[in-house]
């Protein structure tokens, strides 16, 4: 069963409980017990991700204002919705964005939930700036609301601009892509290009059973790992890693 055929699921809104659940709760059309966790085992990981990544992306949108059709393509880019649950996508959207809860409910339960997977964490900023960035632009609220977003995955400034740095260009982008400092020496950049993409790599997580939405974020940031890798290569004239 695909993650839409979840979210309808009798009983799933009161299993994932908070603020996810309430809207999950609603789009499947009966009401959700406030809770967290449940006697049905553990919330499924891929309903969290990609219905937190839609309550998110609802927000960023309310912050800026408007949602423009690039950066529904590129939300599609994402998550694969098939045609007959397009509505559900719609209703999640409407509702997380309606919501009297702030960003902030589904940031942390999104934190809670994935406490022990930050590259996970890290792949919803990734796709949330995928999506920020797709009408050419990331506006300052955008930006912000991106920045504190991370906060409460509880990432550090540097981490967070190493994410930022694989959407926005930069003069030191190369490096922050990778979380690195021009002042490294070849080896130690060898090193932390190798982990990083041991971290990133499509493969390894499929491996590790995470959602097939975490899978094509991941896809896209590999590739931006790697062009910032080819880049450096080419600027200290390294033989590939």
């Amino acid at each position: 069963m695909n993650v839409w055929g979840k979210i309808g699921g009798a009983g799933l809104g009161g299993l994932i409980g908070g603020a996810l659940g309430a809207i999950i709760g609603a789009v499947a059309g009966h009401v959700m017990i406030d809770r967290q966790g449940g006697i049905f085992g553990a919330p499924p990981a891929d309903v969290i991700f990609a219905t937190g990544l839609i309550a998110l992306c609802a927000k960023m949108a309310k912050a800026d204002g408007v949602v423009t059709n690039d950066e529904v393509k590129a939300f599609r880019q994402i998550i694969d919705v098939p045609d007959e649950d397009l509505d559900k996508v719609a209703r999640l959207f409407d509702l997380a964005k309606q919501s009297s809860a702030g960003f902030e409910a589904y940031a942390e339960q999104i934190a809670a939930a994935f406490r022990d997977d930050r590259p996970l964490l890290e792949s919803i900023l990734d796709g949330l700036y995928h999506i920020a960035k797709a009408d050419h632009a990331i506006h300052e609220a955008e930006t912000r609301y991106l920045k504190a977003v991370a906060i409460r995955f509880g990432f550090s400034e540097d981490e967070f601009a190493a994410v930022e740095a694989r959407h926005v260009t930069r003069p030191d982008d190369p490096y922050a892509a990778l979380g690195a400092e021009p002042a490294m020496s070849d080896d130690a950049l060898k090193a932390l290009y190798r982990r990083r993409v041991a971290e990133t790599h499509p493969d390894h997580l499929i491996a590790r059973g995470m959602p097939p939405e975490a899978i094509r974020i991941a896809t896209l940031r590999l590739a931006a790992i790697n062009a910032a890798w080819e880049t450096i290569l080419r600027e200290r004239a390294l033989a590939s890693a």
